[in-house]
């Protein structure tokens, strides 16, 4: 197993749409730990980790839901947290 911990910042239509709920969902449907939070400009926040594909997967069942509409993303590779459980909303 392969594990990575992305730093990712979603823009676009993210807030007030269930994104932090789906990513949740999502992610323990995966196999994901990490966190994310609406952010006062609009986006929102994550950090994830886990198998890279999974974590794509991730990403994907947010873009399904609907009126979430995901414009741009900075993502980046972060150090791996070791203990971690679960994922959590902020």
């Amino acid at each position: 197993m392969n594990r990575v911990r992305k730093h990712i910042t979603f823009y676009g239509w993210v807030q007030g749409v269930g994104f932090r709920y789906r990513a949740r969902h999502a992610a323990e449907m995966f196999g994901c730990t990490g966190w994310c939070r609406n952010e006062l400009d609009g986006s929102v926040t994550m950090e994830i980790q886990g198998e890279e594909d999974n974590i794509d997967r991730v990403i994907l069942a947010i873009e399904r839901g609907t009126h979430v509409r995901i414009e741009n993303m900075d993502s980046r590779m972060i150090p791996l947290v070791e203990g971690e459980h679960g994922f959590r909303t902020e």
